[in-house]
């Protein structure tokens, strides 16, 4: 009897284990996923929300200035919003990633808080996680319906003419991570934020 109640306190100290590792597993993602989707969203605050020189215009059907434009070919040649629309910062991406406010890759930190560095002495990015970034412009009167990027509203008796540049931008980022022996990748974090016209 001793020795069946000793086995049953064994085995739920070794499940409560198992619960606090996956726990702390999860904790430890979401916490990342946040920073690394919050490092996005520093990153687009100081920037315009169209080009500050081309701008973004309608000539007949066409639309131009949205998403980057020619010769925008580094992080730090993005120099306004929409440039991020349907960028990809890791694995499969445009960019290498994920990256920081500053278009830094974010370096994998050991259990002793050290920067893990590659066989040349650099740093090594967080291996598994991807940030992707869309911008879409939103209805001003309802932020959850979306409007094409090269709507206009038209002047009626109730509404004001809009012209393509002045709507609200919706910006979300969702973070994802694959780990080694994963088939696909799982989203942890979604941030989703208005940018004013």
């Amino acid at each position: 009897m001793a020795i069946i109640i000793i086995a049953l306190g064994v085995l739920a100290f070794v499940d409560a284990q198992a619960a606090f590792t996956r726990s702390n597993t999860w904790s430890s993602q979401a916490a990342t996923g946040m920073l690394l989707a919050n490092e996005i969203r520093e990153a687009t605050r100081r920037l315009p929300r169209h080009d500050p020189v081309t701008g973004l215009t309608l000539q007949g059907m066409v639309l131009s200035g949205w998403g980057r434009e020619t010769g925008e070919v580094s992080f730090d040649d993005l120099d306004d919003l929409d440039d991020f629309d349907g960028l990809v910062f890791g694995a499969g991406g445009q960019f290498p990633g994920p990256v920081d406010a500053f278009g830094g890759l974010v370096p994998a930190i050991d259990l002793s808080g050290n920067t893990i560095l590659d066989q040349a002495g650099n740093p090594v990015s967080l291996d598994g996680w991807t940030q992707r970034v869309t911008v879409e412009k939103v209805d001003p009167y309802n932020f959850s319906q979306t409007r094409a990027n090269a709507y206009q509203q038209a002047a009626s008796a109730q509404l004001p003419f809009i012209g393509v540049n002045g709507f609200p931008m919706r910006v979300t980022v969702v973070v994802t991570y694959q780990g080694l022996g994963e088939t696909q990748a799982t989203e942890i974090t979604r941030l989703t934020w208005i940018v004013p016209p």
